[in-house]
């Protein structure tokens, strides 16, 4: 069953070297069920002849040596199974757990392309399949086989011509199982393409509900779930009636196959060249064959839709990575804050660039409002100061140092990012705020307080271990934010991002959180996005940016005067100089 695949199960058998004592074991136990075969084969075709005759004196002790064996036998398959179920859980989780810290590090752009649905679907019901796949080829699929050559092997023995003529039928329905398991596969892996799309849907549904309720658009949904579900259905319907297709075709096969045998062995027997005994074996060793040919068969179609799903995960590796950590690194340390960028030039595809020779200097401590139209490259500019990017030519520098050169955790550790529309898992609201890192209980209030949400969470039933729902839909959408400043803050950070924070709330909501934004700020070098430009009219500067350039920067006095792109862009706000009206 492990055969190269372009899905690639080969390359799991490193993840089953730590597991080698159990593997050992397991498949001592294995030899034992195996090896049991030929003795029960070689004691019935003793049994039956006695039993036949009525002779007691062999037909007890036979009898007795069945059981004996036939009880070994089970309690090595028991050894055998619950030994290898661990490793093939193992490796399952292994993969997943690769898996997941790969698509952590998958670069922003292309995460964002991937639908959330189908990547759930691939980590959770691909990686089970996977994990069944394994499982049953090490303690089903490996021992029907040598089942198969163990049997054989005894039925070659006892008379090669008669066994010759089964083992022409066995390509024959070698390739029946091969033709149907390559169909099988391809139903397969569009059944599952079509599960992913349905996934997608109800992501998608779920989190849109209250919209599609706005629009009264009840019965577009639901008319698009039911053809997401049709579809569905009828993909797994191709994939069922393929595999139940294929247990009569082989099953008659196999029919006409013992018939054929059995008139051959007639003939033997009217010939003198087989025995009563033999014969006895020789039949037993022909029943025996059935179970194991009928586990490889199911094996096989489920092998194959295995790989359709290991082909599923392995396209997650395939996906680009974010740039690695250089070797060796610059230590970055605590920086004071000095942003640089020297004529920065960076496109997310080739020929399509979005920033263009672009130069800014942020002193520490400053506060920089970044404005502009959609698409003029602001939140770019944030991606390259967290390194989700890097630029293609010029150099972003912190304190001098080039973020090319430091490890992207170090950096992320001292630039902090309050986003537009936060989000939070699920846990406690001390946990929301520490986000995996360590921190005293001090540490935490200090944040909070920075943050002005001391007040509102020592409001809540169990303060600091209140629970946070998923989406954090127990609290309002300014204390959401204010959470997120506490976390932006926590770590003490150098430079803080502030992408449009306030943009979502109300008046009496935003108010808040300027007081909180107002309180994080101090001491530290600050960028803003913003497109309400009332927001930022006390920055120390205001650069105006425009189709990846920037168009012109100053104060927000320096650029009315100027009369130039930003004078424009607040007059279509309402936003007048008050000394001019």
């Amino acid at each position: 069953m492990l055969t190269p695949s372009e899905a690639g199960f080969r390359r799991l058998l490193p993840l089953l070297r730590p597991h080698g004592r159990r593997l050992v074991w397991g498949g001592l136990s294995m030899a034992v069920f195996v090896g049991s075969w030929p003795v029960l084969m070689h004691l019935v075709g003793q049994f039956i002849p006695a039993l036949g005759s009525g002779d007691l004196q062999v037909v007890v002790p036979v009898l007795g040596l069945v059981l004996v064996v036939f009880l070994v036998q089970k309690l090595a398959q028991f050894l055998q199974d619950s030994l290898l179920a661990g490793p093939a859980l193992q490796v399952s989780q292994a993969l997943r757990r690769d898996l997941f810290e790969r698509l952590q590090r998958v670069e922003l752009g292309a995460l964002e392309k991937l639908s959330a649905g189908d990547l759930t679907y691939r980590l959770t019901e691909d990686a089970d399949r996977v994990s069944e796949v394994i499982y049953k080829t090490l303690h089903d699929t490996i021992p029907s086989a040598l089942q198969l050559v163990a049997v054989l092997g005894y039925m070659l023995w006892l008379d090669w011509k008669l066994t010759l003529a089964i083992l022409l039928l066995a390509p024959l329905i070698a390739w029946l199982i091969s033709l149907f398991g390559a169909r099988v596969m391809a139903a397969t892996e569009r059944s599952q393409k079509k599960v992913s799309e349905l996934a997608g849907l109800l992501g998608e549904a779920i989190e849109g509900l209250p919209l599609v309720r706005a629009f009264a658009a009840e019965p577009w949904l639901q008319g698009r779930f039911e053809e997401e579900i049709d579809q569905h259905r009828q993909a797994r319907y191709n994939t069922y009636r393929l595999v139940a297709l294929q247990h009569p075709v082989v099953g008659v096969i196999e029919v006409l196959g013992i018939a054929f045998v059995l008139v051959l062995a007639a003939i033997r027997i009217s010939s003198g060249d087989l025995d009563s005994q033999g014969l006895s074996s020789y039949l037993t060793g022909l029943i025996v064959l059935i179970d194991p040919i009928a586990h490889l068969t199911t094996n096989y179609n489920e092998f194959q839709q295995g790989q359709a799903s290991l082909r599923r995960l392995r396209a997650i590796e395939k996906e680009p990575a974010e740039a690695a950590d250089p070797q060796p690194a610059l230590p970055l340390g605590r920086p004071r804050g000095d942003l640089d960028l020297e004529r920065v030039e960076f496109a997310y595809q080739e020929g399509q660039p979005v920033l263009h020779d672009l130069s800014l200097q942020v002193a520490a401590g400053q506060v920089v409002a970044l404005v502009g139209p959609s698409g003029a490259g602001k939140s770019t500019l944030f991606s390259l100061l967290l390194r989700f990017n890097t630029a293609q030519s010029g150099r972003v520098l912190l304190d001098g140092k080039d973020l090319a050169q430091v490890k992207a955790r170090e950096l992320r550790q001292q630039v902090a990012l309050v986003p537009q529309r936060s989000s939070v898992f699920s846990g406690t609201i001390a946990e929301a705020i520490q986000f995996g890192r360590q921190a005293s209980q001090e540490q935490l209030v200090e944040a909070a307080q920075l943050a002005n949400a001391h007040d509102f969470i020592m409001r809540l039933p169990e303060g600091y271990n209140t629970r946070l729902e998923e989406r954090g839909t127990n609290v309002s959408g300014g204390q959401l934010q204010r959470l997120a400043i506490a976390r932006a803050v926590l770590g003490n950070p150098a430079v803080l991002l502030l992408d449009e924070a306030t943009s979502a709330l109300d008046a009496e909501a935003e108010a808040a959180v300027q007081l909180g934004l107002r309180q994080a700020m101090r001491g530290r070098t600050v960028l803003v996005i913003a497109h309400r430009l009332a927001t930022v009219q006390e920055a120390d500067r205001i650069v105006v940016m425009e189709h990846g350039r920037i168009r012109e920067q100053g104060s927000h006095d320096e650029l009315m005067q100027r009369g130039g792109r930003y004078r424009e862009l607040c007059e279509r706000q309402f936003i007048r100089d008050l000394q001019n009206v």
